[in-house]
C-alpha cells in the first residue's frame, strides 16, 4: 500500500463520487456516504506523515507511469513538504465541508457530494502532479465542480457568480497553458526531448526575454486563482452566493492553487524572470495594494460573508509578497500563512454559514450581543477573529512574522506597508466581533438563536486546535518545509538574472 498511498488518496474520492451513482436516492445515505469517503480519504492522507522523510529536499512518493508518450505526457505524481501540507489541508477541509453541509443540502444531494468529492481529487491532483501536462488536466478539472456548487446551490445571483467565475479562470488557464507549451517547445528544440516533466524542464536556461514572455502568461494564470489585485472582482460574488461548504472550499483550499503554482512552476522554471528587478518590484507592489485595498474595502461592508471575502484578498497578498522576496523567511512564511488562511478563514465561513441557517441574513446590523445568547459561538469567533488577526500564540502569526521577517530583509518599504496592512486587519475583524457579539441583544429574534450544536462543535474543534497547534509550536511545519523551500531558493538563486 505505501508504495501506492499517493494514489489511493488521489483517487479515493474520484471513486466515492462513482460510488455515489450507485446508492439510492436517500439523503441520509448519501451525506453518510459522503462523509465515509472523506473521513477514510483524510487518514490514509495522515499516513504519509510517517514515511515522510523531513530531511530529505527531493520528491517523496513519487509514482510514475507512461500516459501519452507521443508527447512526452507521463502520470508523475509526487511530494515535497510544501504539498504535503497542501494535501493535509485539502483532506481535512473536504471531511469538514461535508459536515456543514449535513443538513443545508436537501435538493439534489447526490450531485452536490459528487462535486465535493471531484473537487477534492482535483486539488490534490494539482499539489501533487510533476508533470506539467497531468497537473494542467488537474487545474481545469477544479472548475468543474465548483461551478456547479455555485450555480445550482448558492443565493439568488448564483447563476451571474458561477458564470462569472468560470470565465474568469478559465481565461486564466488559457493563457497559463500557453506558458507551459513555450517551455515545452523551448526545451524540445533545445534538447530533442519533448516533455512535460517538471525536474526536466527546470534545466532548460531559456533565454531570459522567453522567461519573461512565459512568466507573464503563468502570472495571468495563478494571479486570477489567487486572486491578485486587480484581477480578484470575481471572488467576493463567488463567495457571497457560494453555499457554506463552497466558500469554506473555495477559500481554503482553492484560492492556494495560485500561490501554490507560482511557488511551484513559476519561480524553477523560469528563475531569471522571476528575479529581475522590475517584475520582482511589480509583484511585490500588487501584493501591498492587495493588503491594503482588501483591508480597507473590509472596513466598509456591511454584509458578513462579503467582509470575510475581502478578508482573503489581503490576507493572500501577504503570501504572494513573502514567494517574491525570494529569501527562505519570505517562502516559508507564505506556505505557512497559506496553511494559516485555510483554517482562519475556512473557520469563518463555517461560523458565518452556522448564524446564517439560524437567521437567514448576513446583515451585519441585523445582529449584535450574541455572546449573552451563543457564548460557545462567541468564544469560537473570537479565537477565529485573533487567529486571522495574526494575534501571537495563534497561527496567523507566525507565517505574517515570517513573511515580514523576508520582506524586511529585501525592502524595509514592503515591511512598513505589510504592518500597516495588519493593523488593518485587526480594525476590521475587531469591528464585526463588536458589532454582533458584544452589546444588548438587538432584536428579540436574536435572543432564541441556539448555540452550537454538537455536529458543529465537533466540525469546529479540529481548526481550532491546529490554530493553537501552529500558534504555540510552529517546528514541525519549519521542519517539513525547510529541505523543500531550500532547494527552492537555491534553484531561483542558481538561475537568477545577474546584470
Amino acid at each position: 500500500m505505501t508504495a501506492h498511498l499517493l494514489s489511493l488518496v488521489l483517487f479515493l474520492p474520484l471513486a466515492g463520487m462513482l460510488g455515489l451513482l450507485l446508492l439510492p436516492p436517500s439523503v441520509r445515505v448519501l451525506r453518510g456516504f459522503a462523509a465515509l469517503v472523506a473521513a477514510v480519504t483524510f487518514g490514509f492522507s495522515l499516513l504519509l506523515l510517517p514515511g515522510f522523510q523531513t530531511g530529505s529536499p527531493g520528491f517523496q512518493y513519487v509514482e510514475r507511469a507512461s500516459w501519452i508518450p507521443a508527447i512526452g505526457a507521463q502520470y508523475l505524481i509526487g511530494l515535497d513538504g510544501i504539498s504535503l501540507l497542501l494535501v493535509l489541508l485539502t483532506t481535512l477541509v473536504s471531511l469538514l465541508a461535508i459536515g456543514a453541509s449535513w443538513n443545508s443540502i436537501s435538493e439534489r444531494p447526490r450531485l452536490f457530494y459528487a462535486m465535493i468529492l471531484l473537487l477534492e481529487s482535483g486539488l490534490i491532483g494539482v499539489f501533487t502532479s510533476l508533470d506539467l501536462f497531468l497537473f494542467y488536466l488537474f487545474w481545469d478539472t477544479v472548475l468543474i465542480p465548483m461551478y456547479f456548487i455555485i450555480g445550482i446551490y448558492g443565493g439568488e445571483r448564483r447563476s451571474y457568480a458561477a458564470i462569472k467565475f468560470f470565465l474568469y479562470t478559465l481565461l486564466g488557464s488559457v493563457f497559463l497553458l500557453l506558458g507551459f507549451l513555450a517551455i515545452y517547445f523551448q526545451y524540445g528544440q533545445a534538447t530533442g526531448v519533448y516533455t512535460f516533466e517538471l525536474t526536466k524542464l527546470m534545466s532548460a536556461n531559456l533565454p531570459l526575454h522567453v522567461q519573461q514572455w512565459i512568466f507573464w502568461g503563468l502570472f495571468l494564470g495563478f494571479a486570477v486563482k489567487v486572486p491578485m489585485f486587480p484581477l480578484h472582482t470575481w471572488l467576493p460574488d463567488a463567495h457571497v452566493e457560494a453555499p457554506t461548504a463552497g466558500s469554506v472550499l473555495l477559500a481554503s483550499l482553492m484560492l492556494k492553487m495560485g500561490t501554490y503554482g507560482f511557488i511551484r512552476f513559476s519561480l524553477p522554471l523560469v528563475p531569471a524572470a522571476c528575479s529581475t528587478p522590475a517584475i520582482v518590484t511589480t509583484m511585490a507592489v500588487l501584493s501591498l495594494i492587495a493588503i491594503i485595498y482588501g483591508a480597507l474595502v473590509c472596513l466598509m461592508q456591511r454584509d458578513w460573508k462579503k467582509l470575510v471575502a475581502y478578508s482573503s484578498i489581503s490576507h493572500l497578498g501577504f503570501c504572494t509578497l513573502g514567494i517574491f522576496a525570494l529569501n527562505y523567511n519570505g517562502i516559508t512564511g507564505s506556505v505557512i500563512q497559506q496553511v494559516s488562511h485555510g483554517i482562519s478563514t475556512g473557520l469563518l465561513f463555517l461560523l458565518v454559514g452556522f448564524i446564517y441557517e439560524r437567521r437567514h441574513t448576513r446583515e451585519i446590523a441585523d445582529y449584535g450581543g450574541l455572546a449573552q445568547v451563543m457564548p460557545v459561538f462567541a468564544t469560537v469567533f473570537a479565537i477565529t477573529v485573533f487567529s486571522s488577526a495574526g494575534l501571537p500564540l495563534l497561527n496567523g502569526f507566525i507565517g505574517e512574522f515570517t513573511i515580514l521577517s523576508g520582506a524586511f530583509a529585501v525592502n524595509r518599504v514592503w515591511a512598513t506597508v505589510g504592518v500597516i496592512g495588519i493593523v488593518l486587519s485587526a480594525s476590521y475583524l475587531l469591528w464585526l466581533y463588536q458589532r454582533t457579539m458584544m452589546g444588548p441583544v438587538k432584536y428579540d429574534v436574536n435572543r432564541h438563536l441556539p448555540d452550537l450544536t454538537a455536529r458543529e462543535r465537533l466540525i469546529v474543534l479540529p481548526l481550532v486546535v491546529l490554530a493553537f497547534a501552529i500558534g504555540i509550536y510552529p517546528a514541525p511545519l519549519f521542519r517539513i518545509l525547510q529541505p523543500a523551500v531550500h532547494a527552492l531558493v537555491g534553484q531561483a538563486q542558481a538561475g537568477a538574472f545577474h546584470p
